[in-house]
């Protein structure tokens, strides 16, 4: 081939050459540049190793290695991928599933560089309006002033007067003299001009502001005069200039003297107003912040929830809770005796009750002390431990009450943009504030100002739209985002940077996803493409994958059974593929099977009234020992029902702690059949780096105990705690047990380096003299699960402490997890993976009595077909053992082998909320109203 021609290749190619990162079994591959590529295969078989262990761990090398002297001083330092050669490799961006801001001041809209836009849309072209008046509030120029006055009808006799502070420094008779010097000769008396040196009383010269109304000139207007308009323009200027920004205009019309004011202050109705700028809209900056909560939109006051904690009840059938006993009842009486003069409702439901009536409660009137009173009076008397006790058992962090939530000083919700503050937009839902957008009224001046603005503004509107994002809004915390709402977000805000000729990379776009809004995400992945970029995701969507322009399946199984390239092609293709355990799924040939019999519940919790964020007030029931999943669209309101009402108030319920509740109405049914609630979350299994599955199912306990009990340990004095990372004694105190030291880079990623005095072992090396087996305690952190159980299990003559640690792991492998090393760092596991390594906990220690309700947050999340059998199995298991399992969940598969459905929508945010449809997956099949119902026909 002509050489030529071989360049050709390669540049349309990123050609990988013997990569062995983990488990790659020495690949090679060529993945088509500015293409779409699906990387699948079994949990553990190798897809993130190669995607972002290989593929973006050298890109971003290569990126380090053109910066400064300062980064590549790192370089020397930076572990190469174990890869023979990558040609082809483009700038890598990497956007990966886990909550990237850990900010409480980080939003949607700061995320997505949406609120910088409306900062400078509201700047420029932002409209202030008197909350006294309702009036826009403007600053007056000279010409403002000409073109009034050019209004008056001609020839009618005109006074320019200034309103003028005279000096502290001297008397009003000597500053008129000096009035008269700087060529002023009258003054304004009521209707009245006189001349200042007529004036006799000078205690009626001033006004009650102490100002004294200098006539500045007096003409008569005439039309079409340049002589008159040039000598009216500089009389104005003196005006403003003398009346320190304000001046007034008497003329005669129709033998009546009428007066208009004008400024050049920005003020109005008596009060002064700051100038619209972006760092008035900015609650990052001190200028702009709300004084009261400092720009994080909420502040420890008294909670609401707390207060009145079932607000189906009546302040007279004892809603307000801190008015309950014998002695802060009279708080109570009071404002029972004397409602009737207001005609405050006392046997209105407090969910009832209208805005304006919760207002009276908490803030009174002239009638009655309110709730806030109370509190204040409770501060008052706080020298008393039993007021302290008090007012400490009902604060929380609530929204701030000075600016509501918006994080804003409260100058900045004056001015208005087409009628809307800046709050109301960021509060607006992404679907609404798209049509808002779309529709906005401006002027010509107005329009030509804001181009540009509101072409960045909706262009990154849609994209979060097209992600499936139309039920956030702009001011939702980062850090309440899940791992894939944080990554489609990120995905989004690519689109809006609109780079080209770059590689993107993604973990699981479609985590969180409802099947309805898969088409919208493929067309986002696709559009990045469009604009000549390579794009790679790490996926087990089949629609995902049907629209990808190659796929790669790794396997053929998980761990050190997986490494291989089992499959590269296309859709097509693949499914003509007989060793693909991927293709068995998508044909057929293999199938997540329902199970024949469905269990038979053995009792019921009822939730009734949730009115949680968009909850409708519904009432749903949760049956005992079955499967039930929770399903609907994004945004439907399946975690307001589940993880903010269903789990709080049960655990509240049960004696436990719960420190906020959703607002619902009452709990109901077999309450007695429930011993205790978990809830099994996709949050990481430890917040330390060195946290990792084997501490968390307590099996390193057990492997600590059988080297400590080792003779050479024995000889030494090596206790359990010298085979820890945790602890001082055997780790390495360079690295502080964690194999690695971290460099923060400015405005990059942080750089993870092997450190240098154990080179990544974590022990000390007299530690490593210790061995089982032939093998020392850093070896067996490096043995995945599957290989742990095997390596225990097969050691000759197997001891107590052997089976001990198996028992302990073998849940792990249950669940799906025996690709992962027992001493991986938990901040290396996805979401999916957290919540199984619990699963796999709570299956380990038998999980208690049989009646326990275990809740599920898309125990899905990262797993393929093949592994959620094993899930489901999970789930069967502790079934068996008679509790109940509650999953919120998406996934087909998952939802056909359920008991009992509870479908949510119709469709995400305020247009969500309510029961779609409650009953068995058959049932839900035939619902036409539903879009879960839809998704699942061919399921069943």
């Amino acid at each position: 081939m002509p050489e030529a021609k071989k360049k050709e290749k390669g540049g349309k190619q990123i050609r990988i050459r013997g990569a062995r990162i983990h488990n790659l079994k020495n690949i090679n591959l060529d993945l088509p540049r500015n293409k779409l590529t699906v990387i699948t295969g079994l949990s553990g078989s190798g897809k993130s190793s190669l995607a972002f262990d290989t593929l973006f761990a050298e890109g971003q090398r290569r990126y380090v290695e053109s910066l400064s002297s300062y980064a590549r001083q790192f370089l020397g330092r930076m572990e190469k991928p174990d890869v023979d050669r990558i040609d082809g490799l483009s700038p890598a961006i990497a956007i990966e599933q886990k909550v990237n801001s850990k900010n409480p001041r980080s939003t949607v809209g700061t995320t997505t560089e949406i609120y910088d836009y409306l900062k400078l849309l509201f700047a420029r072209i932002g409209k202030t309006f008197s909350p006294v008046s309702g009036e826009e509030v403007k600053r007056h120029s000279v010409s403002d002033v000409m073109q009034y006055l050019l209004g008056i009808e001609e020839g009618a006799r005109v006074q320019l007067i200034a309103a003028h502070a005279p000096g502290k420094q001297r008397s009003v008779e000597e500053h008129l003299k000096v009035l008269i010097q700087q060529g002023f000769s009258r003054v304004r008396l009521g209707d009245e001009t006189v001349l200042i040196e007529d004036v006799s009383d000078t205690s009626t010269l001033s006004d009650q502001d102490g100002k004294i109304h200098l006539v500045i000139d007096r003409f008569k207007v005439v039309h079409g005069d340049d002589d008159f308009e040039s000598r009216a323009a500089d009389s104005i200027e003196t005006a403003f200039y003398e009346g320190n920004g304000q001046c007034y205009l008497f003329y005669e019309q129709k033998d009546k003297w009428k007066e208009q004011h004008f400024s050049n202050r920005f003020e109005l109705d008596g009060m002064q107003f700051e100038e619209p700028s972006v760092h008035l809209f900015s609650f990052n900056n001190p200028y702009g912040a709300c004084r009261a909560c400092e720009g994080f939109g909420t502040i420890i006051g008294i909670d609401e929830a707390l207060v009145i904690p079932d607000q189906s009840l009546s302040v007279y059938d004892d809603a307000v809770i801190c008015w309950r006993g014998e002695k802060m009842s009279k708080w109570k009486d009071r404002l029972i005796m004397s409602a009737y003069k207001s005609d405050f409702p006392i046997h209105k439901a407090y969910q009832d009750m209208t805005e304006a009536e919760k207002d009276v409660l908490w803030n009174g009137n002239k009638d009655f002390k309110g709730i806030y009173h109370f509190f204040k009076y409770l501060e008052e008397k706080s020298y008393k431990i039993q007021y302290r006790v008090m007012l400490a058992r009902y604060r929380g962090k609530t929204v701030c009450t000075e600016c509501k939530g918006s994080r804003l000083r409260q100058e900045a919700l004056f001015i208005k943009v087409n009628d809307r503050t800046i709050r109301e937009l960021v509060n607006m839902p992404i679907g609404k504030l798209r049509v808002f957008f779309a529709d906005i009224r401006l002027n010509e001046n107005e329009t030509n100002i804001a181009r540009r603005i509101l072409k960045e503004i909706n262009s990154r509107l849609e994209y979060l739209d097209k992600v499936g994002l139309s039920y956030l809004t702009l001011n939702r915390p980062s850090v309440t985002l899940s791992g894939g709402e944080s990554q489609r977000i990120n995905l989004a805000t690519s689109l809006g940077s609109s780079l080209v000729g770059s590689m993107y990379i993604l973990d699981e776009p479609s985590i969180g996803l409802h099947p309805r809004d898969t088409e919208k995400l493929i067309s986002v992945l696709q559009s990045l493409r469009d604009l000549e970029n390579t794009v790679i995701v790490v996926e087990h969507d089949e629609e995902i994958m049907r629209s990808a322009d190659r796929i790669v399946d790794l396997g053929p199984g998980a761990g050190y059974l997986g490494g291989k390239v089992v499959f590269e092609g296309d859709h097509n293709a693949l499914l003509t593929d007989k060793e693909s355990i991927t293709t068995g799924y998508l044909t057929g040939r293999l199938q997540i099977e329902a199970p024949k019999e469905k269990r038979q519940s053995s009792g019921t919790i009822q939730i009734i009234g949730c009115r949680e964020n968009n909850l409708k007030n519904i009432d749903v029931s949760i049956p005992l020992g079955v499967l039930t999943v929770v399903t609907g669209v994004s945004g439907s309101g399946k975690s307001s029902l589940v993880k903010t009402i269903l789990y709080p108030a049960m655990l509240k319920q049960l004696g436990g702690y719960a420190p906020y509740v959703g607002q619902f109405t009452r709990l109901g049914g077999d309450m007695h059949r429930i011993g205790s609630v978990e809830f099994v979350d996709q949050n990481p299994i430890g917040k330390s780096s060195r946290s990792n599955p084997v501490t968390y199912v307590k099996a390193y306990d057990e492997i600590r105990a059988l080297y400590a009990s080792q003779p050479l340990s024995k000889m030494r004095g090596y206790t359990p705690a010298y085979f820890s990372f945790n602890v001082d004694g055997g780790r390495c105190e360079e690295c502080k047990g964690e194999g690695e030291v971290t460099v923060e880079m400015q405005f990059m990623a942080d750089i993870h380096l092997v450190c240098e005095s154990c080179n990544g072992k974590r022990f000390r090396e007299e530690i490593l003299e210790v061995n089982y087996h032939g093998k020392d305690i850093r070896d067996i952190l490096e043995l995945t699960v599957d290989e742990a159980v095997d390596f225990f299990s097969s050691v000759p003559k197997p001891k107590a402490p052997d089976k001990k640690i198996v028992d302990k792991l073998m849940p792990l492998k249950q669940t799906g997890l025996g690709y992962v090393k027992l001493g991986q760092s938990s901040n290396t596991l996805s979401g999916g993976e957290a919540q199984r390594i619990k699963l796999a906990s709570f299956l380990s220690k038998g999980a208690g009595d049989g009646n326990t309700l275990f809740i599920f947050d898309e125990p899905t999340t990262g797993l393929h077909f093949h592994d959620i059998n094993k899930l489901l199995n999970s789930f069967y298991a502790l079934l068996e053992n008679g509790h109940s399992v509650v999953v919120i969940e998406h996934h087909p598969d998952v939802i056909k082998c359920a008991s009992h459905v509870i479908d949510l929508g119709p469709e995400g945010g305020e247009e969500g909320g309510t029961v779609i449809f409650e009953g068995t997956p058959e049932g839900l099949a035939e619902c036409e109203a539903s879009y879960t119902g839809r998704s699942l026909k061919g399921k069943i």
